[in-house]
């Protein structure tokens, strides 16, 4: 059936847009302007396309989401500094994990930062900062489609995901200008 959410799971949300968005985007930026001043290239190349996309305007959302370089750079911010390193989730009804049996009620933590520098997962440059992984889509960029967990997954994934990603690349585009 469809999931219907509590009145305390919507309140929660809401608690999560007001406060968790702004130590995590500001987190972001400051990593993403650490990378922009140590990959002169990429600094080049984003500048470049925040000219051609947004000229000498303010950049408006269709100008923003056509910032595919500044997307791919951001992605790869958050896979190597995501400002949230894990989650737990409780498991919600008995579960097979992998052949391991998860009882209902049982905590699991999800070591996000482990994750995102796994050469298993991401490939023997796992370290290194590499945006053009992300060229082909978030789900082409590891050997798992949901690898990149910097917003969570699924149901109770990051409610603010776009809001941040707009806003961060607005930021972005703007420095980039000056």
């Amino acid at each position: 059936g469809k999931a219907v959410m509590s009145m305390d799971e919507i309140i929660d949300e809401c608690k999560t847009f007001f406060f968790a968005g702004q130590d995590t985007t500001s987190h972001l930026l400051t990593w993403a302007m650490f990378l922009l001043s140590t990959h002169p290239d990429w600094q080049d190349k984003l500048r470049e396309e925040v000219r051609r996309e947004c000229g000498d305007q303010e950049p408006n959302g269709d100008m923003l989401n056509k910032l595919k370089l500044v997307n791919m750079f951001l992605l790869e911010t958050l896979r190597l500094y995501g400002p949230v390193s894990m989650i737990q989730r409780k498991a919600s009804s008995d579960l097979d994990l992998g052949g391991i049996r998860v009882p209902e009620g049982a905590i699991l933590t999800i070591p996000i930062a482990t994750i995102h520098r796994d050469k298993e997962v991401w490939g023997q440059d796992a370290s290194e900062f590499k945006p053009e992984r992300f060229e082909n889509g978030v789900t082409r960029a590891a050997k798992h489609p949901n690898a990149l967990l910097s917003f969570s997954s699924g149901p109770r994934s990051c409610i603010g995901q776009n809001f941040a990603m707009i806003e961060a690349k607005a930021v972005v585009a703007m420095i980039l200008k000056k």
